[in-house]
């Protein structure tokens, strides 16, 4: 073991005081990072002025060579960040980052661009990238750790993503489908109360916006209605379901869905005046008669005309016999 150790030691020394020069070595230049160069490629690519250098990573990104395109369009930004070429190399950049399918990179790499260049010509294009890369992430696409080792993408920060976007362009054409995808974020990870509140914020800043504010009070319904049945359903929640549910057929009378939602009021009601025949029957078992009585009497007021409540009808009429109180 100890002459292995010593021969290891030696070969070690050896490569470090004898260097050699490597047929492709990595390079490394600050602002840019380590590169890959093939033999003769070492230093082809960099030019001496922002506009060549440009010219470099549009022609690479062009036929398709996007690690040359990136690299061309990085050192444009590195050597000349005050250029009139800088905004569109570091959105190259971004580009190339998303063709090899570094889409949290590359979401990143946009969100410098838009903060750094907020006049920039093509804005609206790029809040249109950075949506497209969320909703893959939205739809299950994993993400990369370093960039390459694949790994599940946080939905916090899938949401994360989408308030950017929100915040970068709230009344952009990707606005409102982005406050509405924080929502559905929230749905997917089973956070009903940040689901609603993304909803609620969607229907009230568009207010103006038919189809997403409607769109918005709806599916803040079903949210609520999500929740409700979460906690062996909860009556608050199922309560704030009925109202959003009211106002949504108040507000969108004409929309389509109108039916759907009365029908889910219905049955909230019916599921209140469950949850409050379970609770009297609860504390008459234990013969807590009035406290029953109470409960019995809830679960006739929430849905008069359900099965529960003729039940609740005939318990009451019986615990008042056993009582002697007043019928």
């Amino acid at each position: 073991m100890t002459r292995w150790f010593v021969q290891l030691c030696c070969i070690v020394v050896c490569v470090l005081a004898f260097p050699y020069r490597s047929p492709a070595p990595l390079i490394y230049r600050p602002g840019e990072g380590w590169t890959y160069e093939k033999p003769g490629e070492t230093g082809a690519w960099q030019k001496t002025r922002a506009k060549d250098q440009l010219e470099v990573a549009e022609k690479a990104f062009e036929i398709g060579n996007f690690k040359l395109a990136q690299k061309a369009a990085q050192r444009t930004v590195s050597n000349w960040p005050f250029s009139d070429y800088a905004p569109r190399a570091q959105y190259l950049a971004a580009r190339c980052l998303e063709e090899q399918g570094k889409d949290q990179l590359a979401f990143k790499r946009y969100q410098d661009l838009l903060e750094k260049y907020p006049k920039i010509e093509n804005y609206n294009e790029i809040l249109g990238r950075q949506f497209a890369i969320a909703n893959r992430f939205l739809d299950g696409q994993w993400g990369r750790l370093w960039g390459y080792v694949p790994i599940p993408f946080s939905k916090d920060k899938t949401a994360e993503m989408y308030e950017k976007i929100v915040k970068n362009g709230p009344y952009s054409e990707v606005g409102p489908q982005a406050q509405m995808n924080i929502g559905a974020t929230r749905e997917k990870q089973k956070d009903y109360p940040e689901a609603v509140r993304a909803y609620e914020r969607a229907a009230d800043r568009y207010a103006d916006r038919e189809e997403v504010a409607s769109d918005a009070m709806y599916k803040a319904g079903l949210a609520y209605l999500k929740e409700a049945k979460t906690a062996d359903y909860d009556q608050t929640v199922a309560s704030k379901a009925i109202g959003t549910f009211n106002d949504f057929n108040t507000l969108h009378p004409d929309d389509k869905r109108v039916p759907d939602a009365k029908a889910r009021i219905e049955m909230l009601k019916t599921e209140q005046a469950r949850g409050a025949y379970e609770t009297a029957k609860f504390y008459e078992k234990r013969k807590k008669w009035d406290a029953a009585k109470i409960y019995y009497n809830e679960a006739l007021s929430k849905d008069p005309a359900s099965a529960y409540a003729e039940i609740a009808r005939l318990r009451i009429q019986e615990l008042n016999r056993r009582t002697g109180a007043n019928q």
